[in-house]
């Protein structure tokens, strides 16, 4: 198994040369197609009545959201067309309420969607939805890159988040092409549960199925000394010199469609390093 395909969404141009460097080497590395979406926002409220002159404004905000797309679409073919890989890329506007549409429909067809961290200086809530639009809509594994990029050892020494739920497994499925490629792969255990399934083995049984895939894999099993489960597991990743973070992604909330859950906020809140998120 290999990303043969690989997608990108920009909103801008903060973050757009970290991001492309970083899904352009993933794609060199598994001969894969690139897929970019340069996005512009149109910031006007979806089914707000704006009276007489407001309505100029709407048209102004319309514009500017096309030139965005274009302009950022512009930089994008300038950056990729002196790169030795297959790619495409489209330009195209939305307003915030629609963003998950747009984006959820080009991820599902994408072996991995590569995004700069939604938190921080100059991101907005654009920033957060595509995340979530790739995740819980598209249903497709993706990869969070800081704004230093990938680094130069990335996914040598792997760190899997693992607390035995469904997402956490197939967020190490998605992982497999780069798991079996790592130098260690560690599967940390946070507490685990006193009458789980995995109560005499914590980890075994996943480090028996990524033995069978060729991945040396060891198990570290953690006590909850700090607040959060969040915070140990950074702490893990830090200790453990790794240069990328496999977890499951967990959303909350009924009223909307999706929303990062508290625990994967504060991962890529503070994350230092890639992580890998399935849902």
């Amino acid at each position: 198994m290999a990303y043969k395909s690989i997608m990108t969404v920009l909103t801008g141009t903060e973050t757009l040369e970290a991001t492309l460097a970083s899904a352009t080497e993933l794609a060199r590395r598994n001969d894969a197609h690139l897929e970019v979406l340069s996005l512009g926002i149109d910031r006007t409220q979806a089914g707000y009545y704006y009276a007489g002159a407001a309505i100029v404004l709407q048209q102004e905000m319309l514009d500017r959201a096309e030139e965005d797309a274009r302009n950022l679409d512009a930089k994008v073919q300038a950056r990729l067309g002196r790169e030795d890989i297959r790619w495409s890329s489209e330009a195209a506007i939305a307003q915030l309420g629609g963003l998950n549409g747009l984006v959820a429909v080009r991820a599902r067809f994408n072996d991995l969607v590569v995004l700069p961290k939604p938190f921080g200086e100059g991101r907005g809530q654009e920033d957060e939805a595509v995340v979530e639009a790739a995740l819980f809509e598209g249903g497709t594994p993706v990869l969070v890159v800081p704004d230093n990029g990938l680094g130069d050892n990335f996914a040598h020494r792997v760190v899997v988040a693992w607390n035995q739920s469904d997402e956490s497994l197939r967020a190490v499925r998605a992982a497999l092409p780069l798991l079996k490629r790592a130098e260690k792969v560690d599967i940390a255990v946070v507490e685990p549960a006193r009458h789980g399934p995995e109560r005499s083995d914590p980890g075994g049984p996943l480090s028996q199925m990524l033995a069978r895939h060729g991945v040396r894999a060891e198990v570290s099993v953690l006590a909850k000394t700090l607040p959060k489960i969040s915070d140990v597991l950074l702490r893990h990743v830090r200790d453990q010199d790794a240069d990328m973070l496999v977890m499951g992604a967990y959303g909350h909330s009924r009223f909307r469609e999706a929303i990062l859950g508290g625990a994967t906020r504060a991962m890529l809140e503070q994350a230092s390093v890639p992580v890998l998120m399935a849902h």
